[in-house]
């Protein structure tokens, strides 16, 4: 069986919840779609722990923000985030984000951050059309942080939702287990109140973490 997850975002209170809770499924592989950067402050611990399971990344726009210096044009808090974690990540873990492709193959698992028109940074709406002209059968992405699998006669696809950062009015971390046939959506709680410690801890006011205790605030953004 295999553990997806996505857009971890900094936030490791959450990502060692999952972990946990992936551990004591009997889980042969994990793999993450990507945005591991971005938003929270424990972008090493966070680095550090995917590194130590060998777990198998892909590109994520806030990723690719951070291993390349560029900013993101959309969000003056998405820049004041990856400004602080500019200044804390190691060497090896920028390096190690810099390595990773924008799409990967593992098995029949086709994977993306974003979609298939722009890996990276595509807000994907998956439809049967869409994916008809995609060669495979077993898709996921993340990137909207919103959960959900949809069947279209041969092909599946899943989106994990996101461990970090939840969008869908639901602030338990979220995440995916895949079988071989079917996908099973999951979600866990942890200690959202600790998060924001740490932010403040940071230098960061509650405008930059409080969605994680209100989700309804957070649907969409």
């Amino acid at each position: 069986m295999m553990a997806i997850i996505s857009d971890i975002h900094g936030n490791f209170e959450a990502l060692k919840e999952v972990l946990n809770k992936i551990d004591s499924c009997g889980v042969s592989e994990i793999v993450c779609l990507g945005d591991i950067a971005g938003y929270y402050s424990q972008i090493n611990e966070c680095c550090d722990e995917l590194r130590k399971r060998n777990v198998k990344c892909v590109m994520g726009n806030h990723d690719w923000y951070m291993a390349s210096g560029t900013e993101c044009e959309r969000s003056q808090s998405v820049r004041d985030c990856l400004a602080y974690q500019r200044k804390i990540i190691t060497n090896e873990n920028r390096e190690w984000m810099f390595s990773f492709p924008v799409m990967r193959r593992i098995q029949e698992v086709v994977m993306v951050h974003g979609g298939w028109k722009n890996p990276i940074d595509e807000y994907l709406e998956p439809t049967e059309e869409y994916f008809n002209g995609i060669d495979g059968n077993v898709f996921v992405s993340g990137h909207t942080h919103i959960q959900r699998v949809a069947g279209y006669k041969n092909k599946i696809y899943c989106n994990p939702g996101s461990v970090g950062q939840p969008r869908d009015g639901d602030n338990r971390a979220a995440f995916a287990f895949y079988d071989g046939n079917d996908f099973r959506l999951c979600r866990v709680s942890y200690d959202i109140d600790k998060v924001g410690r740490l932010m403040e801890d940071a230098g960061f006011n509650r405008y930059y973490y409080g969605c994680l205790s209100d989700a309804s605030k957070n649907l969409h953004r």
